[in-house]
């Protein structure tokens, strides 16, 4: 009796140990983002015993990452009825409220995780804090509050410290992500994350071939350790706008290694997705449409494969289906929209009611591709700089009345580095649009915002030339006459002051300042009058108007 109980226990020591084993190598797995591996582990601990709550928290936890969240749900439900580690599934569900903004519910079950834990317990507040840190809407300082209380318990702990590390870089605090990176490294040497984070630091503070350096010393201990190949593709696409001389060749050496990222990981849809978020940054659209009907293959009813079908099929000009795919996508409840989702659908409305030649204009479909980019704009005013591309590429088409509409909201972002650009262009277009027209069919309400828009570039660079020229424009069309003087006076000034040679440049606007100020002046000083249009003169001897003047105030 005695040898069969201590057989039994032998046994029950030893499927014990392996399945500690199987549980390390899924978390070795997941940290290797090779999350359909991770996930076959877990599901067959699960199954072999299925009281391992732990397990049940690590497989919903894999879900969350791969954006599957009615999954990570189920299991997280199904952990908190076992025997063995039940608590944990708490914060996954914890996590699921705070993506959800309800920081009480979440905050309740964290409270049922912690109040039971012995004095040296410390992984509970490392999952609680990368809770924290996972969550839809990132809170790394409560995270750095939970992880201090685990590591006043352990301080060498190596997983305390690198999730301290993403805490403090998630904090934008460099100085204590390094320091805490480091520690993490020098106690345990086979958590490479925490070495690959070290050139991720680099890679923040644009030191980029410092980081590949970092990256490459990881490969040579572990040349299979996919994450650190897509760290890489990301620092070669930083690298390459940044350095746009070679641009070509890092954007390539980008597109490789994110390659090599896929090869090391799986080739499921959720990785597909995020190779997909790549070739969108760098813009490889052939690739995005090719990856895209891969995922439809695989995966059909998955909404946000359309997502990369709008926008690779507008940037490859096939419309029609770009226009599709997208109302597919934006129409669906359940689907995440994003700023992008908007611009995209507003230009393929664009592309479809704006005729390429410029010449045809369906009002209908401008009109709702306005509100789609207004909605763009609402969301994310970092978009500025798409709107300015956009713009200009309408402005070349002389399509000044569209590409108005881009500048105007591209310039409601004054913290953006193209907003003086944005709100030149806006004052020009709008101008121009309304420059044939009669003092009484003038678009009033706009040219009050081109002169306002004209106001900022003068609050940002009070001697730009071009901001008086075109505000005096503007008072001329509005029959401002005195407002018109002052400002093509200023634009005269500021323009003769740089030289002769920058006169010569812009010979015709000098024209047309001295000749709508003689216009005014010569209601009330004909000898100013005659002097603006000998200017003029000056600069064109047969300038036609100037001459007729000239006739009528002799």
């Amino acid at each position: 009796m005695r040898k069969r109980t201590i057989l039994s226990f032998a046994m029950l020591t030893s499927a014990f140990y392996v399945q500690a084993q199987d549980v390390e190598q899924a978390v070795k797995a997941t940290d290797a983002e090779q999350y359909e591996k991770a996930k076959g582990i877990l599901k067959s601990i699960i199954q072999s015993k299925p009281s391992n709550g732990k397990a049940t928290f690590l497989l919903g936890n894999v879900y969350l990452k791969q954006n599957i969240a009615d999954s990570a749900k189920i299991y997280f439900q199904r952990g908190l009825s076992t025997s063995e580690g039940a608590k944990f599934n708490n914060i996954g569900l914890a996590q699921m409220d705070l993506d959800a903004d309800n920081k009480a519910a979440a905050q309740a079950k964290f409270d049922l995780v912690t109040k039971d834990m012995k004095k040296k317990d410390i992984e509970e507040y490392v999952y609680i804090a990368r809770a924290y840190m996972n969550s839809d809407k990132p809170d790394y300082k409560k995270a750095i509050e939970v992880l201090t209380k685990a590591k006043a318990i352990n301080p060498t702990d190596a997983q305390v410290q690198l999730a301290l590390g993403d805490a403090y870089y998630g904090d934008k605090n460099q100085n204590e992500a390094y320091v805490a990176y480091r520690n993490a490294y020098q106690a345990d040497s086979s958590l490479l994350r925490a070495k690959m984070q070290l050139g991720v630091l680099l890679k923040g503070a644009k030191a980029f071939n410092e980081a590949v350096k970092a990256y490459n010393e990881v490969i040579a201990i572990n040349p299979n350790y996919g994450p650190v190949y897509r760290e890489l593709a990301e620092t070669y696409y930083l690298w390459g706008n940044t350095d746009l001389k070679n641009y070509n060749e890092n954007i390539q050496k980008a597109l490789g290694f994110y390659e090599k990222y896929m090869s090391l990981t799986d080739y499921s849809i959720s990785s597909r997705m995020r190779h997909a978020d790549f070739l969108i940054i760098a813009k490889d659209y052939k690739a995005l449409e090719a990856e895209a009907n891969k995922m439809k293959e695989l995966d059909g009813i998955n909404p946000r494969i359309f997502r990369y079908l709008g926008y690779s099929a507008y940037e490859n000009g096939n419309y029609d289906a770009a226009l599709k795919a997208l109302q597919d996508y934006i129409s669906n409840p359940e689907t995440k929209k994003i700023a992008m989702d908007y611009l995209y659908l507003g230009k393929t409305k664009l592309k479809k009611g704006v005729s390429a030649d410029g010449k045809t204009i369906d009002n209908a479909l401008l009109a709702a591709a306005t509100e789609d980019l207004k909605k763009a704009a609402e969301m994310d005013n970092a978009l500025s700089k798409e709107f300015n591309e956009t713009g200009k590429a309408y402005f070349g088409q002389k399509l000044y009345g569209v590409a108005a509409k881009f500048f105007e909201l591209a310039m409601a972002n004054q913290d953006s580095k193209t907003a003086m650009e944005d709100s030149l262009y806006y004052a020009i277009c709008i101008i121009t649009e309304n420059r044939n027209k009669d003092a009484k069919t003038i678009d009033r309400v706009a040219m009050d915002k081109a002169d306002k828009a004209l106001d900022f570039v003068i609050s940002r660079n009070a001697d730009y030339p071009e901001s008086y020229f075109y505000k005096g424009r503007i008072y001329n069309m509005l029959e401002n006459d005195e407002a018109m003087a002052t400002n093509y006076q200023k634009y005269i000034d500021l323009t003769l002051a740089k030289g002769e040679a920058e006169a010569a440049k812009n010979k015709t606007k000098l024209i047309e300042s001295y000749n709508n100020m003689a216009a005014h002046f010569a209601n009330f000083d004909k000898t100013k009058a005659k002097e603006l249009l000998s200017k003029t003169l000056e600069l064109n001897p047969a300038d036609s108007y100037a001459l007729e003047a000239m006739k009528l105030l002799k």
